[in-house]
């Protein structure tokens, strides 16, 4: 019976710290954007640093990722709605080739830019320390999104939690108009 028990607490804690906690927790906030360089599906290369001066909002995707394409509708409207208000958006699409990014890419007809991470370099460099040990690096970050403030620093960072799942980018919007107004009074 002991064992049992001991089974089942260890069971709970272990999906507390892994799942729970380690999702619900925004990671990174404050810290310094990891840098990146990477083609688009358009053929021009981007960096994080020529966006200095503007928010940035980054999602981190894959082709077969269920939560990634149920937010691609909406990261295109978050896209049009806040283009004006100095926002730049990018999906960085990880360890799939262009064909393939760029088949499934067209169904969502984005209007801002699809980044490639093919090796999956930008994507572990996103993936927060102690979080999701099992998977892969490059894998702890998928369905996650970002966003980066004026100066380059993270801001919000989601990481995807199933059992609160914001396809509709809520979040994302009310802290990017928290942002905003800020930015205006100053």
């Amino acid at each position: 019976m002991k064992t049992i028990v001991r089974f089942i607490f260890f069971g709970v804690v272990f999906f507390r710290l892994t799942f729970l906690n380690a999702q619900s927790d925004q990671p990174m906030i404050g810290q310094v954007a990891p840098s990146f360089t990477l083609k688009g599906l358009d053929g021009k290369t981007y960096s994080l640093e020529q966006f200095r001066g503007k928010y940035v909002v980054i999602h981190l995707a894959a082709t077969w990722c269920p939560f990634c394409n149920a937010e691609a509708p909406h990261l295109e409207q978050l896209y049009k709605d806040y283009q004006q208000k100095g926002v730049q958006v990018f999906i960085i699409d990880v360890k799939e080739g262009k064909e393939l990014v760029a088949k499934s890419s067209q169904k969502f007809n984005f209007s801002f830019p699809v980044l490639l991470d093919e090796d999956g370099a930008i994507s572990t460099k996103y993936a927060p320390a102690n979080v999701q040990p099992d998977l892969a690096r490059d894998e702890v970050p998928l369905a996650s999104n970002l966003i980066i403030d004026k100066e380059g620093n993270i801001r919000f960072y989601s990481l995807l939690n199933t059992t609160t799942f914001d396809a509709k980018l809520l979040k994302v919007k009310q802290k990017l108009d928290e942002l905003l107004s800020i930015s205006e009074t100053k």
